[in-house]
């Protein structure tokens, strides 16, 4: 694994820096940065103070304008600030340019992403998708860095005649990465063998925004012990278990959340785990509606399907979290100011939703097993469907048998 500092994580400080670009909301880049905070605490970090800038473009040097980064500097300075985080993946150049500025730490969006998920990794599979990605964000940005890489394969003669450290360091890393990938080969073609071997039953996958509530919903239907917690990437092994409804058995699988900018790198990384989500007959998009921008999640969501080919399944979409759901009321003699979602009643939210998307929609709450036993009828008539679609003679034959056992 990449080597990390040993500073004390509960201690670290951070700021945290956005910009607004073109047209884009103010709202909006709020609510990115509300997610990188979320995203800094989870890896173990206390953000002290933000910074926005309005920009037609990012900077090409420094990210922000010249302005702006003295203004960080100073702040940095005065509160002895461990880290600053921006919102978007900087260059190789950038992040140079910046760290001789602001003289601490800098992390972007991608590496604290992939810093978590290098926390998260409980299994030998994860471990390997996770120290992939990092290697392959890391060889680009490995100029100017003292590495010291070669320490992890020792041995005399490794560094040739004339050859600077940056190029040994380079090539320790492509190997470490042609290695890397060699092995999650090989462990992808295990799963697939074991996706082959779980036999003709009809599989369903639970996907959604990360921290939405898949594993408490594994949990409940399952009624086993998978790992939740109210924290960003809790889950990142899928986690396959076989759920009876009625007379109709099927597996169902809980895979890692997505998000907003998810590195490219993970993508590629996590394929066998991905994957468990194209070769599902059913999608459970698992949405928190109490989220103040859960419609953008879903969009999230709904194009990190289409980038990984899963899109065009049959999905039923679950609103959880309607225990936490809550709404501004709005005067009923104010004929003037505009409906927002902020004033919709859940009851209203209900009628918009079923409507609007062509696939079964229910509401629930998992903590507080609101409307369980509907999502169980819902995802017992869908799997039910595919199953006689796909078994028509075996479904006739249990079916005459359930009879003549009368």
């Amino acid at each position: 694994m990449i080597e990390k500092k040993t500073t004390k994580r509960e201690d670290e400080t951070c700021v945290l820096i956005g910009i607004l670009i073109g047209q884009q909301r103010e709202e909006e880049l709020h609510e990115h940065l509300d997610e990188l905070a979320f995203l800094a605490q989870t890896a173990g970090a206390e953000p002290v103070m933000i910074f926005t800038q309005k920009m037609s473009k990012p900077d090409g040097t420094t990210f922000v304008g010249s302005g702006k980064m003295e203004q960080i500097r100073a702040y940095i300075e005065e509160h002895k600030v461990d880290l600053a985080i921006f919102d978007d993946e900087l260059s190789p150049s950038q992040q140079r340019n910046i760290e001789k500025i602001l003289k601490c730490k800098i992390l972007d969006r991608t590496t604290l992403i992939l810093d978590i998920f290098a926390a998260r990794a409980q299994t030998a599979h994860a471990k390997t998708q996770v120290e992939l990605a990092q290697y392959q964000y890391l060889l680009p940005r490995l100029s100017g860095m003292w590495t010291h890489l070669e320490k992890q394969r020792g041995g005399i003669g490794m560094k040739g005649p004339g050859e600077k450290e940056i190029e040994t360091d380079r090539r320790i890393v492509r190997d470490k990465i042609a290695l890397l990938k060699d092995r999650l080969k090989l462990i992808d073609r295990q799963m697939a063998t074991q996706r082959k071997n779980r036999g003709a039953l009809v599989r369903v996958a639970l996907v959604g925004y990360t921290n939405v509530g898949k594993s408490t919903i594994m949990n409940l239907l399952a009624k086993s012990e998978v790992f939740a917690e109210n924290k960003l990437f809790a889950t990142l092994d899928t986690t396959v278990r076989k759920i009876v409804i009625h007379d109709l058995p099927f597996l169902l699988s809980d895979t890692v959340g997505f998000i907003r900018k998810l590195p490219t790198h993970l993508v590629e990384s996590f394929k066998s785990t991905l994957d468990e989500v194209r070769e599902a007959d059913i999608l459970l998009h698992v949405v928190d509606i109490s989220h103040q921008a859960f419609e953008d999640q879903i969009n999230v969501v709904h194009e990190t399907l289409k980038d990984i080919k899963a899109h065009d399944k049959p999905i039923i979409l679950i609103f959880n979290k309607i225990d936490a759901y809550t709404h501004i009321e709005r005067d009923e003699d104010d004929l003037v100011t505009p409906m927002v979602r902020e004033n919709f009643t859940l009851e209203e939210l209900k009628r918009t939703y079923m409507a609007k998307y062509k696939m079964p929609t229910i509401f629930i709450s998992a903590t507080e097993k609101d409307n369980i036993d509907d999502l169980k009828e819902t995802i017992y008539h869908q799997a039910k469907t595919i199953h006689m679609e796909r078994y028509p003679y075996h479904t006739l034959w249990s079916t005459t048998d359930i009879k003549k056992n009368k």
